[in-house]
Order: C-alpha cells, then structure tokens, then sequence
C-alpha cells in the first residue's frame, strides 16, 4: 500500500472466534464496530461508560470511566486476539495500551485524518507529515498523540485507521444528510446551493469504515491506511440527492460572496451549506485513496449511501432541528434576498 508500509500477518488464515475488546462501543462509530464483530462470530467485550446508549446485541458492556486509574481492571487480565480503540483522548488512549499493551495480540486505532500537518494539500497520502501534538485540546493533535503511544507500545502489531469525513444512517452531525434532505423537504420548491465550480466532496460510509476496521484486524495488518472515499465534484453529491428525493424545484447558485454576505457559513454547523469549503481548502476532499483500494476495502457507491442517508433522515425527520446547515425558513431567507 502506497506509503503505508502494510504488513499481513493472517493472510490465508482460516477465520475463528476471537476475543475482542472495543473501547467504546456505545456510540454511532463504535456501536457499529461492536456489532459488525459480533456477527462475525466474536467474542466482543465493550468497555465505556454507557452515556453513548446500550452495547449492541450479542456483546458485553463492561461499564466503566477511562479518566479513572482503575479504567481498565476489570479487562486487564484477559489475553486479547483484539483491541479497537476510537478515543479522541490521548491520555486514554496513553493509559489504554500501558494497561493492556501486553495483553493484546494486535490493536486498531481509528484516528483520523486531521493529524495530518498541512491536510489541504491535494493528492496527498499516508506518507505525508503528521502535526506535532502540542495543544491536546486540538482533535487533530489529540489524535497524533494517541497514535505515537499506541505506535510506540504496539510497533509491529497494530493498525492506525486514518478516516476522512464518515457518512451514513445514523449520522447525527447532520452533515452530508443535510442534501438529500433539504431535497426532498423542498420537493417542487427552490433549493440554495454553493457554487459547485471546482469544488469537491470525499466521504466513506461508516458502514465500510466499520468493514475496514474489521479486517485489518482480523488479518492483523500493520501499517497506517486512510479511510478514504474516491474524491468526486460536489456536484455529482448535489445531483445523486436530488435524484434520491425525487426533487424536481430549481437549484439556485449563490456565490460565495454572496452566501458569505447572507452569513451562510462553510462545512458544517448551524447556518451552513453543509460540506461547502472555500476553493483554498479543496485539498480536504481530494486526498489519494490509493492505500485503501491496495487493501481491497470495499466502498459502495456514492447513490447507494445517498438513497440510505435519506431513509435515516425520513425516518428522523426531514423536518426536525438540526446540527449542521440552514432550516428551511433561513433559506428562504436568503433565496428572498437573492432575487
């Protein structure tokens, strides 16, 4: 794999129940996580403190606060097939691999990409320089340092899982699902949509991440691997959401000084056109996904996880207050404003 430098120590290995520890496993990343090995067949114990909602079926809930010093002593004695660890906390994830380091025959860190020191860079792949952690108040530096202990403890037999933006059912930054969405809420009516020209989206379906993950612990893969999606124009996202919704209303193209004039603000969070970036950070939806194609991951199509994400927010509610992008009456608003 391109600049992973990926070793697999289980190739051709016959599949077999193992025993799984996976810190978290409550919430949306880690709950899927837990589940997708309990149907595989293994024994998967989840260690959190349960505020994220239950464990899912066919695993155990070990509850506990990994701020504590006895975090861990209810695992710590167990010999561990696999660790997966999601934190974004790089003192849990220090204390995480000094507990159970010796006791875990291979180890997945989800990270992500944002360690990356200059992420906007177009092309770039795993070889590219990660951020030195000095504010571990920063997610991107937080998530540096918890890969240097988990690398440091676990050299050799432990896998970092970079991911891009994740998307999918059950996706509650509101994000991606925000198109399809405000889609099919509009139906025959207008919809305000950035200036496309140029720009891009990159996104994995966490239920691939989820597949990934998976196996790369199963085949106790050593290496770093990007979970990416293909880069594809953000046009292509707008017209797959439209199509989904069965939207038939008029696109209507703001600029960016005119979306920037309204306070229409980039990427995510509320009053924004979700995954809109400014044309200098177009990089961030256009890293190489060559490492995780040398892997053979599966990533569905694009159309695929549109038509999903809609379910999820139909069953939600197209209608109901959400984390990212403008509720329908601010953009009308600015569709007023417009002309």
């Amino acid at each position: 794999m391109s600049g992973a430098g990926v070793r697999d120590d289980a190739a051709g290995a016959t599949p077999a129940p193992r025993d799984v520890l996976v810190l978290g496993g409550t919430a949306w990343i880690g709950g899927l996580v837990a589940a997708r090995l309990a149907a595989r067949g293994d024994r998967v114990t989840c260690l959190a403190r349960g505020t994220g909602g239950p464990a899912p079926d066919g695993t155990r809930l070990v509850r506990a606060d990994r701020d504590r010093a006895d975090a861990y002593a209810a695992v710590e004695s167990t010999e561990w097939d696999e660790v997966v660890d999601l934190t974004s906390s790089a003192e849990h994830a220090r204390t995480a691999v000094a507990a159970l380091a010796d006791r875990a025959r291979h180890w997945t860190l989800v990270s992500t990409v944002s360690v990356y020191a200059a992420p906007a860079r177009p092309g770039d792949d795993e070889t590219a320089a990660v951020v030195e952690p000095v504010d571990l108040e920063d997610y991107g530096q937080a998530k540096a340092a918890a890969e240097r202990a988990v690398t440091a403890a676990l050299a050799g037999r432990r896998m970092i899982v970079r991911p891009g933006l994740v998307v999918g059912p059950g996706d509650d930054s509101d994000r991606f699902g925000y198109w399809p969405a405000r889609a099919a809420l509009a139906g025959d009516g207008p919809v305000l949509v950035p200036d496309a020209e140029g720009r891009r989206a990159q996104v994995i379906d966490a239920r691939d991440l989820v597949d990934l993950v998976v196996d790369v612990g199963a085949r106790r893969l050593d290496g770093v691997v990007d979970a990416v999606g293909e880069s594809v124009p953000l046009a292509d996202v707008l017209d797959l959401a439209a199509e989904a919704a069965g939207s038939t209303g008029e696109r209507v193209v703001a600029t960016d000084a005119q979306l920037t004039a309204a306070d229409v603000r980039h990427w995510a969070g509320p009053r924004s056109l979700p995954l809109w970036l400014p044309h200098d950070a177009v990089g961030l939806t256009a890293r190489s996904d060559a490492g995780i194609r040398a892997l053979g991951a599966r990533r569905r199509p694009l159309a695929e996880t549109v038509r999903d994400v809609l379910d999820d927010e139909r069953a939600r509610g197209l209608d109901r207050p959400r984390r990212s992008g403008l509720t329908r009456a601010e953009e009308l608003q600015v569709l007023a404003a417009l002309g």
